[in-house]
């Protein structure tokens, strides 16, 4: 047998980190019982997203879109595109997306978006397919961005970060955060070291690379990423 899968969980949180709507803000209570019901993350993270539900169901809608705009469009240092805090716009994140994108593929997930495949809304729809256990350790090769990410939320003091507290709570294993020791002034592009770190690691990954199947490659790739921390 497969295993538990947690497809409800994994689709309510993709849905949180899309572009906010009048659809959406109107289903959060029937996201947040979705999270509930499966019981997979914990009640004190939980906690933390009733506050980003409140928003939705009581701030303005403009307001509630200008600051996911302001966040997660014009700040790299929080994309929600994985591959961006690896590599950035180098050469190699063109076969990384390809290995995604066969990965989906090869797991039967049709995107129904033009999304980049490391959009991280639309890794989680793929995570929702999948059994458990194989999820947890998808999610948990993501865990150090997703720390990262989640920490200059937290220092922003908006309530997307109980988003990706659900996701590290989610990880099959601990998450180490990358430094991020520097001021972030307005999402500047800082990402000249972390290409120079990423050259110097040696991880094969597509056409060439020794053994291994898409979900091996992707995890070397995002695991050797906590060499490259972004400054």
């Amino acid at each position: 047998m497969a295993g538990p899968v947690a497809t409800k969980t994994f689709k309510a949180l993709s849905a949180l980190l899309t572009y906010p709507t009048a659809e959406l803000t109107a289903a959060a209570p029937e996201i947040g019982a979705a999270i509930t019901s499966e019981g997979v993350v914990d009640a004190k993270t939980g906690v933390g997203l009733a506050a980003l539900f409140a928003e939705f169901e009581t701030a303005d809608l403009y307001d509630l879109q200008e600051h996911y705009v302001d966040l997660f469009d014009r700040t790299r240092k929080l994309s929600l595109h994985l591959f961006e805090h690896v590599h950035g716009e180098s050469r190699d994140r063109g076969q990384a997306l390809v290995d995604l994108a066969a990965l989906y593929e090869k797991g039967g997930l049709v995107p129904a978006t033009s999304e980049l495949p490391d959009h991280l809304p639309l890794f989680l729809e793929y995570l929702a397919t999948r059994p458990l256990d194989e999820a947890r350790a998808l999610l948990a090769d993501t865990g150090h961005i997703i720390a990262a990410v989640r920490e200059r939320l937290d220092k922003r003091g908006t309530s997307y970060a109980a988003v990706f507290s659900a996701l590290l709570s989610i990880a099959s294993g601990p998450a180490v955060a990358l430094e991020d020791e520097s001021p972030d002034p307005g999402g500047g592009n800082d990402l000249a070291a972390l290409d120079a770190a990423w050259e110097e690691a040696a991880v094969t990954f597509g056409p060439g690379a020794s053994d291994g199947c898409p979900a091996e490659r992707l995890g070397t790739r995002l695991r050797a990423a906590q060499r490259a921390p972004m400054s």
